[in-house]
């Protein structure tokens, strides 16, 4: 029982601390991934849902389109930089949680072993 214990704590300090902080670099990746953060900054000008006007023959048909393409882009801008801002706010979040989990990690081990003493005390 005494190895497993000083085992435990052994891993706790070294392997699983490493553990903890090699996961930031993980987590960070799945929310890139999970927003598609470099498709959205590839496509950031792109045309919302691809909806194009082509122009037609006559100046007003051309005016038409250039007005119906700019507005789509404006959309497709706007929508992905709103996404961008989310993926923005989860890596702060993401972030801020690392940072708790290390700044916790080394007290844990104390804090069962307190709450075991105070659940038998009390």
């Amino acid at each position: 029982m005494v190895m497993f214990v000083v085992s435990l704590f052994s891993w706790w300090y070294s392997a699983g601390w490493r553990q903890v902080l090699a996961s930031f670099d993980k987590r960070l990746m799945a929310v890139a991934s999970a927003f598609s953060v470099k498709q959205l900054l590839k496509t950031l000008f792109a045309p919302w849902r691809r909806i194009i006007t082509y122009p037609g023959a006559s100046l007003a048909e051309k005016f038409h389109a250039w007005g119906d393409n700019v507005f789509s882009r404006t959309i497709g801008f706007f929508v992905r930089l709103i996404v961008l801002f989310a993926a923005l706010l989860i890596t702060f979040f993401v972030s801020l949680v690392t940072l708790l989990e290390v700044i916790i990690w080394p007290l844990l081990p104390f804090g069962v072993i307190g709450f075991l003493i105070a659940g038998v005390i009390w």
